[in-house]
């Protein structure tokens, strides 16, 4: 899976900015994903994992800057590992309860003061809060979710969930919408949402005049809670 759209900030504003370093543990799908885009954003990656094949073939696919076979399980190799050092580490063991939550536990137990963690299930959340973890992903979930609001809605393109009742979305100016300008509309009055953008031909334009006259087929992104966003006739 990628993680390069807009509904996969919900994941990376967990991370901190102002770290320069990462850890994943667990090179499944979604921890190679979650590689990749560190990697390509600049930052240095460092991958684990008990399966050496999947060690060497992130290596050579040249997605991390190290990788390291290692039981995590095992809070002495993560010690010596240099794994307590790091200030966010990512475990995304997500299929295998027990050894993603004692990885949690051994690494906060180790110091680590900013853990993510892939859950597969809400009973596996609530044990990896409940052992530490800072910050819960259920990308499952999510993409299920995302699938479903393709399919219903199939206007509505991305989703950056701010909380649970509020959110930006990325969607198609809808035929309705045609031919009137952003004064016209009004979205804050008659929907309670606010456009932050409109895309035409690829380039976003933010804060758009509000003489602006929008077309169908276009971009808008606004923001504003799930029940007014629901709203939009697309």
């Amino acid at each position: 899976m990628g993680l390069s759209s807009l509904s996969s900030l919900s994941f990376f504003k967990s991370l901190r900015a102002n770290n320069r370093q990462f850890a994943v543990i667990g090179l499944g799908r979604f921890g190679r994903a979650v590689c990749m885009t560190l990697h390509h954003l600049g930052y240095e990656v460092l991958g684990v994992d008990m399966d050496e094949r999947r060690v060497n073939r992130i290596l050579n696919d040249e997605l991390v800057s190290h990788a390291l076979t290692l039981d995590s399980t095992d809070p002495t190799a993560l010690k010596e590992a240099g794994l307590y050092e790091f200030d966010t580490v990512i475990v995304s063991i997500g299929n295998f309860v027990q050894e993603s939550v004692i990885t949690v536990l051994n690494l906060k137990e180790g110091g680590v003061p900013h853990v993510v963690a892939k859950a597969s299930s809400d009973i596996h959340g609530k044990l990896l809060k409940r052992v530490g973890a800072d910050h819960i992903v259920y990308p499952e979930h999510e993409m299920g979710c995302e699938l479903a609001r393709s399919l219903t809605r199939p206007g509505l393109l991305e989703r950056f969930e701010l909380d649970p009742d509020n959110s930006i979305v990325e969607v198609v100016v809808p035929a309705e919408f045609d031919g009137k300008t952003i004064a016209d509309l009004d979205l804050r009055k008659r929907y309670g949402l606010n456009l932050l953008a409109v895309c035409k031909e690829g380039t976003f334009e933010i804060n758009p005049s509000p003489v602006t006259r929008l077309q169908k087929g276009w971009l808008m992104v606004v923001i504003g809670s799930n029940k007014c966003i629901d709203r939009l006739p697309v």
